[in-house]
Order: C-alpha cells, then structure tokens, then sequence
C-alpha cells in the first residue's frame, strides 16, 4: 500500500467538456482543482485557451491560473514548482486535489514526477537557438544525441533538450513521483470532437477571442510571443497582421489546426495505459464518482 498523498487526474483534449465535469467532481467531493494548462497560466489569454470563467468555476478553488503576465517566460519547471505547492496546500487542507487540463507534459510532470534541474537557463543560447528553424534545431540535436526519441516537429521539446546538453546536466529522465494518482480522461469520438471543436471555437469568435488578440497587441505583446503560444493566438495574429488574407480563410485554418491538435493530444495521452476513458455519451460524473471513490477508500 502507497504512503503517497492522492490525487485525481483530468486529463483530455480540447473541447472535450474536461474543465466542466473536474468542477462538478471537485464540488461534489469539497476538492479544489489545479490547472494543468500552458496558456491558462497567462494574464488576459482568457477565450483563446478556453479558460474558465468565474461563474463556471461555481465557487470552486482554481490553482495556476492567471499566475504570470502574457510574454513572461514560464517553463514546465516552473509549473511542476507551483504545482506541487498548490497540491501540497490543498493536502494540508485534508481536502481533494484535482489535477485538470490537457497539457501532456504539464500532467506528466507531476503523475510522474519528473525530476529538472535547477540551473537558471541560458537565455543568450536560448536566443542563439530561436535563430534556427525547426528542422535544422532537430538535425543539431541528432548530431549530439543520435538516439533521441523526440518528435522532429516539437520545436519547444527540441530546443529544451538542446538546452539541456548545452548546460551540460543530464538528459536521462528521472521520476520521483509525489502523489498516488487516478487518471481520468476524457474525450468524444472522432466525428463527435470535430463537431464540438467547430461549435467551441463559433462561440468563442462571438465572444469576442479576436478582440481578444487585438487587445494584447494593442497592449504591447510580441507577435512572436502569440506565435509561440499557438492555435487561437497564432492564426488570429496572423490574420490581423495581415499575414492571413480574410476572416474565412483564418477560421477554417483554425478550426483544422484545432482538430489536428486533439489528434496529437490524444496520442500522447494513448500512451499512459493506466489512464481510465470515461464514456462520454453515459453517466461520466457516476463513472468517475464509483472510480474515485475505489481509489481513495483503497
């Protein structure tokens, strides 16, 4: 038997009603829910990553969320650190933690416990590397390390590999984990998803997500800086600078890169086997209430 605290892990892709059903659980077992969203940690990027408002949250406690200002750097290390504070507040308060969001190696950090180096980065090599496009950052990473397994077009992992081996610390991933987890994910099939991707990002351009945009560049935020952050930011910055000729043309890109997104993000998720798929065309709340239940009473 684990002495490990437990957790409760949400896990899934876009538009897939995650943040919806983690919110009635947290309710439901008096838990409070940390956010496990790269964009969601962002002050002001409110529509474009989907965040949750206030009255969705329905007096719920939210952790990590609006924890830094749009154009700060915020890495996975930083998440992992706040994270694990905030689990570990939430533990002190005898109360359930619940980890929701759809950023893979955000979630993994924590369920796995990965163990990061605490050395500052290199920004004059970070900048160095910015300078090279992706395919050439891979074929300098091959050159150092023939046997990497990461994805040639994952420009972020790429690059803080390469980092890595530039500072010289050890790039075998170590584990540690904290918690004791029960992963929930969640998800549609594939014709279901689309449709509830395309219906999502209607409402969200209703809104007002370009406006949205407008404001942050108005405000002084970098096109590069909305470029890195992808989907919603890009094609929409993209299109008010021009780059992205009508309105049409920016949301059909979209709502195609939005879809592919969920694609990847369900093949990173496919990989953890002990993650449990509710269904959710059933009961996914009396799914996951009967798992939970096993889980901390096991």
């Amino acid at each position: 038997m684990s002495d490990l605290s437990k957790i409760i892990v949400i896990m899934g892709t876009n538009a897939s009603g995650k943040s919806g059903l983690g919110v009635t659980l947290a309710e439901h077992y008096g838990g409070e829910i940390v956010s496990a969203d790269s964009r969601q940690v962002f002050r002001g990027l409110d529509l474009g990553s989907g965040k949750i408002t206030p009255e969705e949250t329905r007096g719920v406690p939210h952790h990590l969320i609006d924890v830094c200002e749009p154009g700060e750097f915020f890495s996975m290390h930083d998440f992992q650190r706040m994270a694990y504070e905030a689990i570990d507040g939430i533990i002190s308060r005898d109360r359930l933690s619940f980890l929701v969001g759809g950023t893979g190696l955000y979630v993994a950090s924590v369920t796995e416990g990965y163990v990061m180096s605490d050395k500052a980065p290199d920004l004059e090599y970070r900048a160095y590397l910015e300078t090279f496009e992706t395919p050439k950052l891979y074929e300098m990473l091959l050159k150092a390390l023939p046997d990497t397994d990461v994805e040639p077009k994952n420009r972020n992992r790429v690059m803080r590999l390469l980092e890595k081996l530039h500072a010289g610390d050890d790039h075998v991933p170590r584990s540690q984990p904290r918690y004791e987890c029960l992963k929930l994910g969640v998800t549609w099939e594939r014709e279901a998803l689309r449709a509830r991707i395309d219906e999502r990002l209607e409402r969200r351009l209703k809104a007002g997500m370009i406006e949205e945009v407008k404001g942050l560049m108005d405000a002084g935020v970098s096109a590069e800086f909305l470029y890195k952050l992808g989907l919603e930011y890009r094609f929409i910055a993209q299109y008010l600078n021009g780059e992205i000729s009508s309105r049409e043309e920016m949301v059909e890109l979209l709502g195609t890169a939005i879809k592919q997104f969920a694609k990847r993000q369900m093949t990173w998720f496919r990989r953890d086997r002990d993650i449990l798929w509710l269904d959710m065309t059933g009961d996914p709340v009396v799914q996951a209430c009967g798992e939970i239940d096993r889980f901390i009473q096991g």
